[in-house]
């Protein structure tokens, strides 16, 4: 009963074999369609770092890890920013983030995104010189 109660406040729950402990793990934010707010994208995309992020996770075409987007060429993003970075663009609405086991899956709502806002995401994208190839629709 007492499991049940927490899952319902504050998401995941695992239990040990011998059910001695309680390990937390808080729900991810995804914004519904219609709470995604274009000054909330143009923040999230305001950062050259996750403008950079997203473009590798847009133009990828399936969903990538966390760490295999930590990798910007020139320079590997610390694992504390990185973090960060996926939770402003999660909560934007940009992307939808879904663990797997140790490893956060993230694919972007392009597809989503573009029917609510038409040209917005690839226009950005265009002018940060971010758009290689043909912009995924997730």
């Amino acid at each position: 009963m007492v499991a049940c109660s927490i899952v319902q406040k504050f998401g995941t729950v695992d239990l040990d074999v011998k059910g001695r402990y309680i390990k937390f793990m808080r729900p991810l934010f995804h914004p519904a369609l219609e709470d995604i707010r274009p000054e909330a994208i143009l923040y999230a995309l305001s950062d050259p770092e996750r403008v950079a992020i997203f473009a590798k996770l847009a133009t990828a075409g399936c969903g990538g890890t966390c760490s295999a987007l930590a990798d910007l060429g020139d320079r590997v993003i610390p694992k504390s920013s990185l973090s960060n970075h996926f939770k402003v663009l999660r909560e934007s609405g940009l992307i939808r983030s879904e663990r797997q086991g140790v490893e956060m899956r993230n694919q972007t709502r392009c597809a989503e995104l573009d029917e609510r806002f038409p040209g917005l995401i690839r226009s950005i994208l265009v002018a940060y010189g971010q758009l290689p190839g043909q912009l995924a629709t997730n």
